[in-house]
């Protein structure tokens, strides 16, 4: 039998012997050897029976230890054989929960490799293309003797390193934002002073686009959340609106609040957002089917007047808005304003009501 190759088994039998030895001792001393005669039988049929149920027992350990192996080097099998109720039962449903874990970490780690090569792919797309261009504008720097249009290119070439270094520093925060290693504190925010924070750092961009942004807010309003990265992801919001509304347009920000939330919505006067474009609006790297980056621009034509078109984004900042928004149990949503133009609503609801 298999079992004398287990030690275990070996010493519990040695312990059966020891004791079942100790008794027939003990039976004939007190009532001589027809007792002892009984007591070995019964020992012996005891002992049958224990050798039984242990190799049965051996057998069910072996197969389950089988199914783990077949699982643990990537077998089809991951349903393990029914066991009868007992200890081996037990531990047959704890590992059929673990394989169905581990199965699916394994999907998800997979699904996350898959989505990490197209972000890399996609960065290093949106990273080579001002490169591609900056490097093209250098020699028209050097070889332009009109001061004016040096002068031009050199504003253009400043405008393209701006663009890329925000670039940078946005796909680093929405790298935070996926691994989780960013915090977001749970205080008290106003709202019309969170607003007036996000719009700060545009002032400069809306004056040179003469674009005007307004701000309507209701006294008191506010809401429960992280006040500089409500800032952050309504600053994103902000910018996309300006690439997209014209020169004399209007950006609205009105802030409310109700019993039930705080509400947000940014109105601009641009052309509004595509049918086909609303549903990928948030997906990171989309821009629309129409959308022509100044970056490409300026590579096919290096000489072109790339600083009197309107500034196309990356499609990287609606994204990180709804991750920071969603990362305080907000929403941010967009459509299309019934007068024209697009429509964003960032929305806090109350913890209570």
């Amino acid at each position: 039998m298999r079992l004398t190759r287990n030690p275990s088994f070996l010493r519990q039998a040695g312990t059966m012997a020891a004791v079942l030895a100790a008794v027939v001792a003990a039976a004939c001393i007190v009532d001589g050897g027809r007792c002892a005669l009984w007591a070995a039988g019964a020992g012996l049929a005891m002992g049958t029976l224990f050798a039984v149920f242990s190799e049965m027992r051996f057998r069910q350990v072996m197969r389950l230890a089988s199914e783990v192996d077949e699982v643990l080097h990537e077998g089809r099998r991951i349903d393990f054989s029914d066991y009868r109720e007992g200890d081996l039962a037990i531990l047959k449903n704890q590992l059929s929960k673990m394989v169905a874990t581990l199965r699916d970490t394994g999907m998800r780690l997979e699904q996350e490799k898959g989505a990490l090569a197209d972000a890399l792919a996609d960065v290093s797309h949106q990273i080579r293309t001002p490169l591609t261009a900056m490097g093209l504008m250098v020699p028209v720097i050097e070889n332009s003797a009109n001061a004016t249009e040096r002068a031009r290119t050199l504003r253009d070439l400043e405008r393209m390193i701006d663009r890329v270094g925000w670039l940078v520093s946005t796909l680093l925060k929405v790298a935070k934002v996926d691994a989780g290693a960013f915090r977001v504190q749970k205080a008290r925010v106003d709202a019309a002073r969170m607003a007036h924070d996000a719009l700060s750092p545009l002032a400069a961009a809306l004056d040179l686009h003469d674009i005007a942004c307004v701000i309507d807010a209701s006294e008191g309003a506010s809401f429960t959340g992280d006040a500089a990265w409500s800032a952050e992801a309504l600053e994103n919001v902000l910018k996309n609106c300006m690439e997209h509304t014209p020169a004399g347009g209007t950006i609205r920000v009105e802030v409310r609040e109700d019993a039930l939330a705080c509400r947000i919505r940014v109105t601009d006067t641009g052309p509004g957002i595509a049918p086909e474009d609303l549903p990928h609006i948030f997906e990171r790297f989309y821009r629309g089917r129409q959308a022509e980056s100044v970056e490409q621009d300026a590579a096919r034509d290096a000489k072109g007047s790339a600083a009197s078109r309107p500034t196309q984004g990356f499609g990287i900042g609606l994204a990180l808005a709804q991750s920071l928004v969603s990362a305080q149990g907000g929403t941010l949503r967009a459509g299309c304003a019934p007068e024209g133009g697009a429509r964003f609503d960032m929305t806090f609801p109350k913890m209570t009501v």
